[in-house]
């Protein structure tokens, strides 16, 4: 039986962290460090450049998953790409980020848009291929450049999100490393945390800017990241206690300490970097899982628990050993 492992992470933040005393003073906020601090636990953020796109910062993230795990590009046949901040309309991110690896071998790039749940959605996908037999190395990526989105007069929001990008190498292997996912939506949620707009003809249309109903996404959020972990805890054939790490979408740390409450899992064994860089949607569970890799946190043999919550609806999760 084929299987998939993750055999390489890497991840990369654009410029220097930006704390919440500069990003107020920079944009005039109604707001204070200790307020942000007290209800999300977001010290600092990073925010692209003018210019520097998703795949940009996809690319070097890449780069250094690919040398994590010994590999060069025309080694990876399959791209997974999750990003709700693409580059163009179309092509797809993936395909520009294909073209700067300098990747030649005609395997398949293609974008995902789950939001914030978008890394796990991405992370599935690419496992089912490998299991399918039909490719053998993938680079699953998260990306995004929230800052060209946000409201910056909007205190309750834009104080919340920040740029970066993650990404692993996955490969086939004989031993399991992907264990489970899950993967859910409900788009009768869809209103509480959208950009309601679009682009026709060159003008934007509707709101272009990020909106979110906290309570109500904080709500839905701490109900089904519980369910969705206790349903692939299951789906592995495994228990709670074989679990060494939580590695939750980094949103709000309210959020990620009700979930680990739930399982019943102390707090030391959640990883938790969202205080450097802020939620990073599609790109804050593979930026939490290259840290805690390379900090020695997360080492070899051990199993964590991936999940995440986003804009659709959606949610998911997935248990893998490193």
């Amino acid at each position: 039986m084929i299987h998939s492992r993750i055999t390489g992470t890497g991840s990369y933040l654009p410029g220097d962290p930006v704390d919440n005393t500069a990003l107020i003073a920079d944009k005039g906020l109604d707001s204070s460090d200790e307020w942000i601090v007290e209800r999300t636990g977001i010290r600092t953020r990073h925010l692209a450049p003018a210019g520097v796109a998703a795949s940009d910062l996809a690319l070097v993230a890449c780069r250094r998953a690919l040398e994590a795990a010994g590999r060069q590009p025309n080694d990876i046949d399959l791209i997974v790409l999750a990003t709700s901040t693409p580059d163009f309309v179309f092509p797809s991110t993936a395909t520009i980020l294909q073209d700067k690896l300098g990747i030649t071998n005609g395997g398949a790039a293609f974008d995902l848009q789950a939001v914030c749940s978008g890394f796990i959605y991405a992370l599935a996908t690419a496992d089912k291929f490998i299991r399918s037999g039909s490719h053998k190395r993938a680079l699953v990526v998260g990306s995004e450049v929230f800052s060209r989105i946000l409201d910056w007069q909007d205190r309750g929001t834009c104080v919340l999100f920040g740029d970066g990008a993650g990404a692993i190498v996955l490969e086939a292997s004989e031993t399991p490393g992907i264990h489970a996912t899950a993967l859910h939506a409900d788009g009768r949620h869809r209103d509480i945390l959208a950009v309601p707009g679009h682009v026709c003809g060159g003008q934007p249309i509707g709101d272009p800017l990020l909106r979110m109903d906290g309570q109500a996404v904080f709500k839905f959020a701490v109900k089904v990241l519980a369910e969705v972990a206790e349903e692939v805890i299951a789906a592995a054939g495994m228990t709670k206690e074989q679990i060494d790490w939580l590695i939750p979408h980094q949103a709000n740390i309210r959020i990620m300490q009700s979930t680990a409450k739930k399982l019943h899992l102390p707090p030391e064994k959640v990883v938790v970097t969202v205080d450097r860089h802020g939620n990073t949607s599609a790109a804050s569970i593979p930026l939490a899982f290259d840290e805690a890799v390379r900090s020695g946190q997360l080492r070899a043999g051990e199993t964590a628990l991936l999940e995440g919550v986003g804009g659709g609806f959606t949610w998911g999760a997935a248990l893998v050993t490193l």
